[in-house]
């Protein structure tokens, strides 16, 4: 679920997500380091349920699904994982078959069924039917602000751990491609593009980016990464 194109764009076979102009920013502060540790992440959740959303796209969170009646509730996951070389993060590229954001690179995810207890619950069944990590590997933290996409979509994302030991299955039907992003790179507002699209000449929407060696992470999952490093910044100056 990494689009927010509009549904002209979304479909023009002209529309390449790499080559649209990149347009200013202001630099952010890196990151401390201490803010990128499992124990530092944990401590956030506790003191911080939700945190800020990116200013650029404030106008698409809402901080509940009553907030958004016409927009099919979802979960996606962000699975943290701890390695020799630090925390990295969990990705998929989606199918090409799919209907909405095929080939995508996103989050493990969909949407909310009515037999779902929870957010979270539909998270980790979402996770476990597209990449095949049985829930008793998959621990939530906590959760972020829930994005609206343009495909109708109420996008909250359950930031949490997976742990060693699992098997992973991915879907053939769902998933592509499954990797991992280190931390410290995904998180390094350096490393953050802002596109601007032109349709006829006019600028018409914005999107953040985020390359990976030769992964291009775009539209809803890189605003939702970019959210995730305004939530540990600001945790990272109330707790430190």
């Amino acid at each position: 679920m990494s689009e927010i194109m509009p549904t002209d764009v979304k479909r023009s076979t002209w529309f390449n997500p790499e080559t649209q102009p990149v347009i200013a920013v202001d630099s952010l502060p890196s990151l401390a380091k201490e803010a990128l540790q499992e124990d530092f992440i944990r401590e956030a959740f506790k003191a911080m349920p939700l945190g800020q959303v990116d200013p650029h796209f404030q106008g698409q969170f809402v901080e509940n699904f009553t907030a958004a009646p016409t927009a099919i509730p979802a979960a996606v996951y962000l699975g943290l994982q701890q390695r020799e070389t630090g925390m990295s993060m969990l990705f998929t590229r989606r199918s090409a078959q799919l209907l909405h954001h095929a080939g995508q690179i996103s989050f493990p995810g969909g949407r909310i069924d009515p037999e779902d207890q929870s957010v979270q619950a539909a998270a980790l069944r979402e996770t476990h039917e597209e990449v095949g990590i049985d829930p008793d590997y998959l621990e939530p933290l906590g959760q972020q602000p829930i994005f609206l996409s343009s495909s109708s979509f109420a996008m909250c994302p359950v930031v949490g751990m997976i742990h060693p030991g699992y098997r992973m299955v991915p879907s053939p039907a769902e998933v592509s491609e499954v990797f991992e992003v280190p931390l410290s790179a995904l998180l390094d507002p350096s490393q953050h593009t802002l596109h601007q699209v032109q349709v006829n000449g006019v600028n018409y929407r914005q999107y953040f980016a985020i390359r990976w060696q030769q992964h291009f992470i775009w539209g809803a999952t890189a605003v939702i990464v970019r959210n995730f490093y305004h939530y540990l910044h600001a945790a990272h100056q109330r707790l430190a």
